[in-house]
């Protein structure tokens, strides 16, 4: 089937590209231009000016529409990842809080049918410890918190393929022998819930912790001991100038401002936008999975209020507040939610960006920069809008 948007304000790699037109021939963008093309056969879609732009790569997301991806299940998989896509999101990598063995190996299972079926959204799994520092645990399961032991993540690993990232405190006992080890296996490392500071990312980026999980949260700043100052580990990842990072950009995990200075520092291509979105992200229900966290002012977080415990953003509310509340243009929004995930994960080659032979995966927003239309692999993501711009 083919289906030809026109009348789009397009973003390319090239830039912008005014009244253009994009063709989809199946799963693939067959073409990308200015051109008036009048393709016999195909269904037109007049988007009438709005912006389209490639879709969203989420690289660390726990769940959605009432589902976590800790249930393991086909069931909870789908569901969440269906979520997901109403709202730009078109390549997923499910994230697993810290569990226990058996759960990681049911995910993986689960993970692993999903990933070969056709046109799979599922790029792969992603492991958030449970490798981490307890005096950062955050909203994790401190009951699953342990430091790296080869004679536990090698079998996982040796089993597992569709395990794509794995999380850790590069302080730890063993971590940077665990960083070494799943980087040579084509897994990315990131530093996580973690104190580490200067010494500790520069030797632990040696062993392949090459990227920071939500950057500013669940580890330390510029800070004291007694009367002299030590770097943080955020301030450690500024001088790792090949580290990449992402940020929960929902404006309240991350304060705009601070959006910005990342932005400023670490540029478009070493930051990543991601939700870190919990079950009850897009969800009538106002329960999360989790019976330790509650909902309060548009964020989840630990019932004493101790530290937040993830968001209830999806993709588009990530480039909003980028756009509208951390005044980064548009386009360079997009390329954070889309072609720099990529490029991190490794699927650059087929995702995220708008290219003759890539996957159609594509997402029309308004001036508003909310979600008309959604198309995932070439298809048309149920229960977007484009009565109004067809």
């Amino acid at each position: 089937m083919l289906t030809q948007l026109i009348n789009a304000r397009i973003l390319t790699p090239q830039g912008w590209l005014k009244d253009g037109s994009v063709l989809i021939r199946d799963n693939k963008i067959l073409e990308v231009t200015n051109c008036d093309l009048a393709v016999i056969g195909a269904q037109v879609i007049d988007v009438k000016g709005m912006y389209v732009l490639p879709g969203g790569v989420e690289i660390h997301v726990h769940g959605g529409g009432g589902r976590d991806f800790m249930e393991c299940t086909e069931d909870a998989f789908r569901a969440a990842v269906r979520t997901h896509m109403k709202y730009g999101t078109t390549s997923i990598f499910p994230t697993l809080s810290s569990s226990t063995v058996p759960m990681i190996e049911q995910a993986a299972e689960t993970c692993t049918k999903l990933m070969a079926e056709k046109d799979s959204p599922i790029l792969g799994l992603h492991l958030e410890g449970h490798y981490l520092n307890m005096a950062m645990a955050g909203g994790q399961m401190p009951e699953n918190i342990k430091n790296p032991d080869p004679y536990e993540y090698i079998p996982i690993v040796e089993k597992w393929s569709c395990i794509k990232r794995w999380d850790a405190a590069p302080e730890l006992p063993g971590a940077m022998q665990f960083g070494k080890y799943i980087t040579a296996k084509g897994i990315l490392a990131s530093v996580a819930h973690t104190q580490a500071e200067f010494e500790d990312i520069r030797t632990g980026y040696e062993a392949g912790y090459t990227h920071a999980t939500h950057f500013y949260n669940a580890m330390p700043g510029f800070h004291k001991r007694r009367e002299y100052k030590y770097e943080g580990t955020v301030e450690s990842i500024y001088l790792m100038d090949n580290m990449t990072v992402e940020v929960v950009a929902d404006g309240i995990h991350v304060p705009p401002t601070i959006l910005r200075l990342v932005y400023k520092i670490k540029g478009v291509e070493r930051t990543c936008l991601i939700t870190d979105a919990l079950a009850c992200a897009a969800s009538d229900s106002q329960e999360a999975f989790d019976p330790r966290v509650i909902i309060e002012d548009g964020v989840c977080k630990l019932a004493d209020r101790s530290a937040l415990a993830g968001s209830v953003a999806t993709m588009d509310r990530l480039i909003r507040t980028m756009v509208q509340k951390a005044d980064i243009p548009l386009a360079d929004a997009v390329r954070m939610a889309s072609e720099t995930p990529a490029r991190i994960m490794g699927v650059y080659d087929r995702k995220g960006s708008l290219q003759k032979g890539k996957d159609a995966d594509i997402i029309v927003m308004d001036d508003e920069l909310k979600i008309r239309a959604v198309w995932a692999m070439g298809q048309l993501v149920p229960e977007t809008d484009t009565l109004s711009i067809s």
